[in-house]
């Protein structure tokens, strides 16, 4: 059943959240460890796409508080356009300015100790961007795209 798939693009791990079979809600899938070149992180990405069924992708555009795409946008939009050059899915870009910090606070609530924190917060930033989107794409949505 395919599945509407959102990555948290950072410089050390790309978190991964899907929606469920209905597309309705968002769960926290993986994090995959970064670091072995582009290339290589570009394959593991599809293949994490093609294991869910991905039938779109939503990055997350980490702009600045002023809406502007900063130089971390910037390496995400990089990351992003050649994603989208190997699929043959749509790829959105998508604001996601403090879904770290939200993810955060979700894990402090539900009082996951700070280790376990690190190994589970870009899944789980990966799955804010991914709930925000789904509400936009509700009626009355209120959140809007990155600027593409």
């Amino acid at each position: 059943m395919p599945r509407i798939v959102a990555l948290d693009v950072g410089d050390a791990t790309i978190g991964v959240a899907a929606t469920d079979e209905l597309m309705i809600a968002a769960h926290p899938v993986r994090a995959i460890r970064r670091g072995r070149g582009m290339k290589s992180d570009l394959r593991e990405v599809e293949a994490v796409l093609e294991e869910l069924d991905a039938s779109k992708v939503v990055v997350g555009m980490p702009l600045d508080a002023d809406g502007e795409e900063g130089p971390r946008a910037a390496k995400v939009r990089d990351f992003s356009d050649r994603l989208a050059k190997r699929l043959r899915i749509p790829v959105e870009a998508w604001d996601e300015r403090f879904s770290t910090d939200e993810a955060e606070e979700v894990l402090i609530e539900m009082d996951v100790s700070r280790a376990k924190r690190r190994k589970v917060i870009d899944a789980v930033a990966a799955t804010v961007i991914l709930t925000s989107y789904l509400r936009s794409r509700a009626p009355n949505g209120d959140h809007g795209p990155a600027q593409s």
